[in-house]
């Protein structure tokens, strides 16, 4: 088993009783599998995966308050995150493994993080550095950090320059979604998560509205879990998983991060189907289709006021996909969604003044 990675699967029972686990999704990588365990009260069987993975200590490093952090079984030092995307930074991972350093973790030990997407990004990506990898346990507490963040092994942090632009793959050992963290979250945070849900609908899961919550968190986990392990390092079927992303950045970078992740990928996502009836790859019902979904979960889908095209498409020349500054995006077609390359400016710059725009 490689450092840093593992499949645990048997959880330790919560005080009070066995715990209750609605869904498991496996991640089959070879020697980097896991599980993704999703239901209530999971974060008391931490300790249950800790020990099966032989660590002696911890660090948690949790932006949740003393009694959302389960007990891990060992000595554990208990970092507070910085949480946020103006934390989300290399000084931020720097600080994490000096930390990691002066309580003598090693290689043998296990970094958990205890948070949302931005937790989960920066706490991975200082286990993927630290002596060069060791292994990391995701509690995500909230939806985005369940649905997508948590799962993967994509870790990164930004630069001025763009978003997600340092990074590294690092798969977890284990991943527990409990969603009783989910009731602590005010509604803008959950309708937040519900970007990430949203675009699923356009990358294969079908339609999930109808399905409780917890069951929309496992069909989007497992969906993207399906296409990790095909595509484990962006070389192709994975850029799926960017649908809506593009202009989602950019907007991020746009406003400062003053529009939350998910809410940047819904209008990405409603944009894309845009830029797709433009470039005659689907017809307008579908085209509708986008912009239903999304605003069926409450997500905004027009452009904020004040940000203007051309910041936008300076930004998006700088995303991964792009190749030499051409443009990129994942959009719908005939045979479902594929990465299209060398897309005409002129036809993103319509489709972003075919947008709505939300009122100042």
């Amino acid at each position: 088993m490689a450092p840093g990675h593992g499949s645990p699967h048997a959880l330790g029972a919560p005080a009070g009783g066995a715990a209750t686990v609605a869904r498991r999704v496996e991640v089959a990588l070879g020697d980097r599998s896991y599980t993704v365990h999703i239901g209530p009260g999971l974060r008391h069987g931490l300790a249950g995966v800790v020990a099966a993975l032989g660590a002696h200590r911890t660090v948690v490093v949790s932006a949740r308050p003393p009694r959302w952090i389960p007990d891990p079984g060992v000595p554990a030092l208990v970092v507070e995150a910085r949480g946020g995307e103006a934390h989300k930074t290399v000084a931020t991972v720097e600080a994490l493994c000096r930390r990691f350093a002066q309580f003598g973790l090693t290689r043998s030990d296990v970094v958990v993080s205890c948070g949302g997407g931005t937790t989960t990004d920066v706490v991975g990506l200082a286990a993927a550095l630290y002596h060069r990898g060791v292994p990391v346990v995701h509690l995500p507490t909230s939806l985005l950090a369940q649905v997508d963040a948590s799962v993967g092994g994509k870790t990164a942090v930004n630069l001025p320059e763009g978003k997600n632009l340092v990074g590294a793959y690092w798969q977890p050992a284990a991943v527990l979604c409990d969603t009783e963290y989910l009731r602590t979250l005010p509604r803008q945070e959950l309708v937040n998560g519900y970007g990430e849900i949203a675009r699923c609908h356009f990358i294969g899961a079908g339609d999930l509205r109808a399905l409780p919550l917890h069951e929309q968190i496992a069909a989007s986990v497992q969906l993207k879990a399906g296409i990790v392990m095909r595509d484990e390092r962006d070389a192709g079927v994975r850029h799926l998983l960017n649908y809506g992303h593009t202009l989602g950045h950019a907007l991020e970078r746009a406003t400062d991060f003053e529009i939350r992740h998910g809410e940047a990928v819904a209008i990405g996502t409603v944009f894309a189907g845009r830029l797709a009836g433009l470039l005659g790859r689907i017809g307008e019902r579908r085209v509708a289709e986008h912009h239903e979904v999304v605003a069926g979960y409450g997500l905004p889908t027009g452009l904020p006021a004040g940000v203007g095209a051309s910041g936008l498409l300076a930004l998006m020349r700088r995303d991964k996909k792009a190749v030499t500054g051409h443009l990129a995006f994942v959009l719908d077609g005939p045979d479902g969604a594929e990465l299209v390359r060398d897309v005409p400016e002129a036809a993103v710059s319509d489709a972003l003044a075919a947008m709505p725009r939300q009122p100042a």
